[in-house]
């Protein structure tokens, strides 16, 4: 998928697992110690993947079977964190192709920024530890609401010193392309992330979609020198 120069953005925004960096397998590793811990064999990285974007209680959910209002989910959710915590950046990535992306947009008049529903504590060590250098990092408790609400975005946005108009922001979940259209910035969904297969992904309403890192890379650099 090509995109005209016209429509090009000044600022890139971006979801954090799933879209700008692959997780998945760092979280996995804390899901699986989470059964282990209570004498349950692993899972396969195949059926955890689907589920990051989802959050910890989601894959406490996934590895115990307990919901949010079993009265051991809170404890098995401390399990899982505390897990994740103790390595945040071993196996995880940034999606191939885009630190050259980041590196373009981190040239003025350009910027980019990360918006995440995860937690500062874990969000801030991932990063620093892959050598990112994002122009904002809002987090999960760096304002009372995350989104899908669009404030985070228009902060985001005002940090960085653009319109929303002038953003892209790019995510793997419905909540991201939500929280985008609210903002009144570019919905961009991106295939690769941590979707289920039996995801209804039209009903995202995405402005564009891009199933590979290269895709998205090759679109928002067409033209340049690379």
């Amino acid at each position: 998928m090509t995109v005209h120069s016209l429509t090009i953005p000044r600022t890139l925004l971006f979801d954090l697992d799933g879209t700008l960096i692959d997780t998945a397998p760092d979280l996995a590793r804390a899901t699986n110690a989470l059964r282990d811990h209570h004498g349950l064999a692993a899972l396969p990285f195949e059926v955890i993947r689907p589920e990051v974007s989802n959050g910890g209680s989601a894959l406490v959910t996934l590895a115990l079977g307990l919901e949010q209002d079993h009265p051991d989910h809170a404890a098995a959710r401390t399990y899982l964190l505390d897990a994740y915590g103790q390595g945040v950046a071993i196996e995880s990535r940034v999606f191939e192709g885009l630190e050259h992306l980041l590196e373009c947009w981190a040239r003025p008049p350009r910027g980019w920024g990360i918006v995440t529903n995860k937690p500062r504590a874990y969000a801030a060590p991932l990063i620093d530890a892959l050598g990112l250098q994002p122009g904002v990092l809002l987090c999960a408790d760096d304002l009372p609401v995350r989104k899908p609400d669009p404030e985070p975005l228009w902060e985001a946005a005002r940090r960085l010193d653009a319109a929303a108009e002038e953003c892209w922001y790019i995510g793997d979940h419905i909540r991201d392309m939500q929280a985008a259209r609210a903002a009144g910035m570019r919905a961009i969904a991106v295939g690769y992330g941590y979707i289920d297969e039996d995801e209804d992904r039209q009903s995202w309403k995405a402005d564009q979609w891009f199933e590979r890192p290269s895709d998205l890379v090759a679109a928002l650099l067409e033209g340049e020198v690379q």
